[in-house]
């Protein structure tokens, strides 16, 4: 009978201890998806405007249109080709700043990707 007091004993000390395990770190996991929510967001916003401005394209582009309009309407040929603007290029400090945000942005991601796993645990 000594044995089933043990392990009663045993379940309730055990149970407990779980319970404040999984209370205390419940709360961390929490607060890991409260700061890699808003870091993602805000990194987000900082990787959104470092990239490439479509505006000198799109400009480019709707400039061609309405030349070749111009041109069909007085009734020229069109024989000239219109290349497109080249964009510049990076800098090695882009290129670093860059890789970084996208670096630090996929450790966050990951970071509350393991925090969703072990809540879910």
């Amino acid at each position: 009978d000594e044995r089933s007091r043990f392990w009663t004993v045993y379940q309730k000390v055990a149970s407990q201890h779980d319970n404040e395990f999984l209370e205390h770190y419940d709360g961390d996991m929490d607060i890991v998806l409260i700061f890699s929510g808003l870091f993602s967001a805000v990194n987000t916003a900082f990787i959104a405007t470092m990239g490439p401005s479509g505006a000198t394209t799109t400009d480019a582009l709707l400039t061609q249109i309405i030349v070749l309009m111009v041109m069909n309407s007085n009734g020229t040929p069109i024989t000239d080709n219109y290349p497109l603007p080249v964009p510049p290029a990076y800098s090695n400090g882009q290129v670093w700043f860059q890789t970084l945000a996208y670096t630090s942005l996929s450790f966050s991601l990951l970071a509350a990707f393991g925090a969703v796993l072990g809540k879910q645990w």
